[in-house]
């Protein structure tokens, strides 16, 4: 059986607007995210894209993104992309979060979040997360640490 999140995105990315009804049900299920009005753009094994226009709500003191709507936006992309993906016999929880932020976010930021595929085993998993611009150049880099075990028993 396929990935029921995975499912999902197949069959809604195939009409207009599905990305952003799959956006949106991503978002009525951890409510936080909708905060940043975030849109997946590409979802595949291992590997999500999400994207947030700048707009005054996401905004800090000086005019650009705030890093927290950031890290709001890489962890949306990281928890879809190992929901998509964790093989069934395990779960996930996230442990930790480490980001650097390397340039100003000026415009719409883009987060991407990759997971080795050979890394899904008990123990910790390191998701590697990117937020770049509209020019594609980074914003803000780091690791969500993930803490994998297998499912009990049914």
């Amino acid at each position: 059986m396929a990935n029921p999140v995975m499912q999902l995105w197949q069959r809604a990315s195939r009409w207009p607007g599905g990305q952003r009804v799959f956006s949106m049900m991503v978002a009525r299920r951890a409510p936080y995210f909708g905060t940043v009005k975030p849109r997946v753009t590409s979802l595949e094994p291992n590997r999500c894209t999400v994207v947030m226009r700048k707009r005054r709500a996401v905004q800090n003191h000086i005019g650009t993104v705030h890093v927290i709507a950031i890290c709001n936006l890489l962890e949306m992309a990281m928890g879809v992309c190992a929901e998509a993906s964790v093989p069934r016999h395990l779960r996930w929880i996230p442990k930790g979060m480490s980001v650097d932020y390397v340039a100003k976010a000026g415009t719409d930021i883009t987060a991407t979040a990759e997971i080795d595929p050979d890394a899904w085993a008990p123990g910790d998993l390191s998701v590697k997360v990117t937020a770049t611009d509209t020019d594609g150049n980074a914003v803000v880099e780091g690791h969500i640490r993930l803490w994998i075990t297998e499912r009990p028993a049914a």
